[in-house]
């Protein structure tokens, strides 16, 4: 597998495209607890949708690579 991708002539790692599905991911999960009504029971909501992007981001790195 490359570890690079060509975008407009310029190689960016495959870890930026993992990094835009997290974003991707994480929006919809951050919709989706909010609608829920999850976030009343999270103490401190900023440092839980860090852990929740930085989990997601992890998770489909190890993936790639």
């Amino acid at each position: 597998m490359p570890r690079e991708i060509a975008f407009l002539d310029a190689l960016m790692p495959t870890l930026v495209l993992a990094f835009v599905a997290a974003l991707i991911l994480y929006w919809l999960l951050d919709k989706t607890l909010g609608w829920l009504g999850a976030y009343q029971y999270i103490w401190y909501r900023a440092l839980f949708r860090l852990g929740l992007f930085a989990c997601l981001f992890c998770t489909l790195g190890l993936l790639i690579y």
